[in-house]
């Protein structure tokens, strides 16, 4: 960029109208450099990707849990409008892009969380009834390849839209809405090995509808809300398992709530949720832990959703159902897909 000189041409012939030429001049260079820099770190803080869909669910439902295991997703539980919580679990095949229904859940649950792990699904907490209520300590135990449930010991705190994530042979319940509808810092683990749930340092602040996941051994607790959608935040919380301590790191960009997030080609991705002046959001954002930085993807979502979930397989991230409305409204049988270059 060539440098700009603040000295003014001096002389017996120098005028005011000369400085003020000069003046304007350089106002105008100034602000044409400030737009170009502008435009340019506009570019580079958002990738370029694609959205398409995929063949429907074959039930519309929103408030799912989701994982994949072994190269297949499972969408689990949920409701539609107005119902109380599904025992329904499909299964689908990125590969021949077809759905089929797999052994029910034990219970029905929404707002349920979900988890792959080793070969098998954890299914922890949720809710029984539409609107929060009915929170659960239940956790269950699906074997996709024998397509069959087990129960396991049940937490310690009853939840519902509670995150969970799997590190190191062990499933996370972190934050989450519990009975009477109160928002919750618990943080429990869950170790196979001993069957037995232990308590971990809490949330520095209670939150629930947080999207939670783990990267390079560290268990990331990001947004969420503090109680009502009005109440959305950007938290971002990372956990180390080692210290058993949290600590804060980069804000999501667009504080909100109910949002899907995957791990996709090293990134966090956190896309959709609720709510946005009534309306759900389509932002879809990407950190970076290796540097602690956010960007935007683009394209944004094709339409607002929220209570929807994510699972990566191969190079495509992909979020079955949701809802479009703020707080519930008609629920979704769509599977889109995102995928960067």
């Amino acid at each position: 960029m060539p440098r700009l000189s603040s000295r003014f041409p001096c002389g017996s012939h120098f005028s005011k109208g000369d400085s003020m030429k000069s003046l304007t001049a350089l106002t105008i260079v100034l602000a044409f450099v400030a737009l170009a820099t502008h435009r340019l770190a506009r570019s580079q803080s958002s990738a370029q990707g694609l959205w398409s869909e995929k063949t429907r669910l074959l039930e519309p439902r929103g408030e799912v849990a989701a994982a994949a295991v072994d190269g297949k997703i499972y969408v689990l539980g949920g409701s539609a409008l107005g119902e109380d919580a599904q025992t329904l679990n499909e299964e689908y095949n990125p590969a021949t892009d077809r759905w089929r229904v797999r052994a029910p859940m034990p219970r029905g649950l929404s707002h349920v969380g979900a988890v792959g792990m080793n070969g098998k699904i954890y299914v922890v907490g949720g809710f029984t009834r539409n609107v929060h209520m009915g929170a659960q300590d239940v956790a269950f135990e699906y074997d996709p390849a024998r397509d069959t449930w087990r129960t396991l010991a049940p937490m310690k705190t009853p939840r519902g839209s509670v995150g969970l994530a799997a590190l190191n042979g062990k499933v996370y319940a972190v934050g989450g809405r519990g009975v009477d509808t109160v928002t919750v810092a618990t943080h429990e683990v869950y170790d196979p090995s001993t069957g037995k749930w232990s308590e971990l340092a809490p949330l520095a602040r209670a939150r629930d509808h947080l999207a939670v996941i783990a990267v390079d051994g560290r268990i990331h607790a990001i947004g969420g809300r503090f109680n009502a959608t009005v109440d959305n935040t950007g938290m971002h919380d990372v956990y180390d398992p080692a210290m058993n301590s949290w600590k804060s790191a980069a804000p999501l960009p667009t504080p909100r709530s109910s949002s899907a997030v995957t791990l996709y080609k090293g990134l966090i991705l956190v896309a959709g949720g609720e709510c946005n002046n009534g309306k759900t959001f389509v932002e879809n954002e990407a950190y970076d832990p290796k540097t602690d930085r956010w960007q935007g993807l683009a394209p944004m979502m094709p339409a607002g959703r929220h209570g929807f979930r994510a699972a990566t397989v191969g190079s495509y991230a992909y979020f079955p159902g949701g809802a479009g409305g703020c707080g519930g409204g008609a629920v979704s049988d769509t599977m889109l897909v995102f995928s960067l270059p």
